[in-house]
């Protein structure tokens, strides 16, 4: 089964209608299933809610719940630690990458944080 985690970057990109909206909505129809990091859940709501308002913040959410989410478990939490420092990693980009790994799926951002990472597929924004 093919199943994408589109971190916080890439679920801004799709709301707001970034430059890699449409490569990341092509992932979401290719992909089996998509899983949704719950850090993934405070990173979109807090920059919607700065920059388009409460509104708009529960239609994305609304959106992005239909999709499963993945809570933080403590084996999450211990991989992200690992995995934060190994590569050198904030904490919630850790989190978030920790539950792509635990649950098997490619992760795809358009955050240059994660580049060259193994099972991550990162666009760059177009400059």
């Amino acid at each position: 089964m093919k199943l994408i985690c589109l971190d916080s970057s890439a679920w801004i990109a799709v709301a707001h209608d970034g430059p890699n909206a449409k490569k990341f909505f092509r992932a979401m129809a290719d992909a089996e299933q998509v899983l949704v990091s719950a850090i993934s859940i405070y990173e979109i709501a807090r920059y919607t809610t700065r920059v388009a308002g409460d509104a708009a913040t529960e239609k994305l959410l609304a959106f992005v719940s239909l999709h499963p989410v993945a809570p933080v478990s403590d084996e999450i939490a211990t991989l992200a630690a690992a995995l934060g420092a190994r590569h050198q990693l904030a904490m919630a980009d850790a989190l978030i990458y920790a539950t792509c790994i635990f649950h098997h799926a490619e992760l795809w951002t358009q955050d240059a944080d994660f580049k060259g990472l193994p099972n991550v597929k990162c666009i760059p924004i177009p400059t």
